[in-house]
């Protein structure tokens, strides 16, 4: 299934279970998956037009009379264009609201550069309270829809919208402040984010065949990120590898680095080199972005020979 069918099908399932469940989008509920939810649930399905800062202080509202709302959007106008009402209206009010925003990074593809928002996760993790979680397939949005939904407090969610590889199997138990570890090694410790995942164990096969062995971490919530794991991984290997479909500034690369501030441990990055996107099909962005797996590969041994 689509990624957004998913999201659309969990929602559907906790707002039959809970009146309180509720959906605000920005004219977008095509876009988000959303749009048959309008006749099952009407009472419970708010369409704000193109006015996404008043649809962030309408959640605000509705969370503060015990409402759970999720908004919706691409994702630069679920962050930066909304970020003020999101740090003031929801995360100092401690309000209870969830923040989707669809077509992450290059996967706006043909919506072009002013869609292509490279810069969410750093906006947002600027943010005290903010939560930030982004799924890698099916199985862990599926996993994690309900857990999302009765954490208290504002999660931004970093969906991307079409269909996705299957990581992890049916029997995967999600943890929210948890990483997950998809691969054992000694030599390098990759951390990935997203729908790149796929990539990073692709790139650990290669790899491995060239007798590198590697750590493969998805690191599905970026805020707050688990230390724990990032160290613990980092100091066994002696050399890490960020991988992500946003700027290597402000996101999974600048966690890592954060977390990683007082040990002396090369790190490399493979994501957006501090650029605007532009208009154009997957295989291209990432090849001009330095997305690919020969790209993944070459930072990899640049990071395990920085030892």
């Amino acid at each position: 299934m689509e990624m957004r069918a998913v999201y659309a099908e969990c929602l559907a399932e906790m707002m039959e279970k809970d009146r309180h469940v509720c959906v605000l989008d920005a004219d977008l509920s095509k876009a988000s998956g959303t749009r048959k939810l309008y006749e099952r649930f009407p009472e419970q399905m708010f369409d704000c037009g193109v006015a996404e800062a008043n649809m962030a202080s309408i959640a605000a509202g509705l969370s503060s009379y015990g409402f759970k709302p999720w908004i919706e959007s691409f994702t630069p106008f679920a962050t930066r264009r909304i970020c003020d009402q999101i740090a003031i209206s929801i995360s100092y009010a401690k309000q209870n609201v969830k923040v989707v925003g669809t077509d992450p990074g290059i996967s706006a593809e043909l919506n072009g550069g002013t869609h292509m928002s490279m810069e969410d996760i750093g906006v947002l993790r600027s943010v005290p309270g903010v939560v930030i979680f982004e799924p890698v397939d099916e199985v862990q949005l599926r996993a994690a829809m309900p857990v999302l939904n009765e954490y208290y407090g504002c999660v931004y969610v970093r969906l991307f919208r079409k269909q996705l590889p299957t990581v992890f199997g049916e029997d995967y138990t999600f943890d929210l402040f948890k990483a997950d570890t998809l691969r054992e090694g000694k030599d390098l410790s990759i951390f990935v984010s997203g729908f790149l995942t796929k990539d990073a164990l692709e790139v650990a096969d290669q790899l491995a065949a060239e007798g590198i062995s590697c750590d493969v971490i998805n690191v599905h919530t970026i805020k707050p990120i688990d230390k724990e794991t990032v160290l613990a991984s980092a100091r066994k290997t002696g050399a890490v590898l960020t991988i992500e479909n946003h700027n290597v500034i402000g996101g999974l690369h600048s966690a890592v680095l954060e977390a990683l501030a007082a040990e002396k441990i090369p790190a490399c990055a493979v994501g957006v080199q501090d650029r605007f996107g532009e208009v154009a099909k997957m295989p291209y962005l990432r090849k001009v972005m330095g997305l690919t797996v020969e790209d993944m590969v070459a930072a990899a041994k640049k990071a395990v020979s920085l030892k």
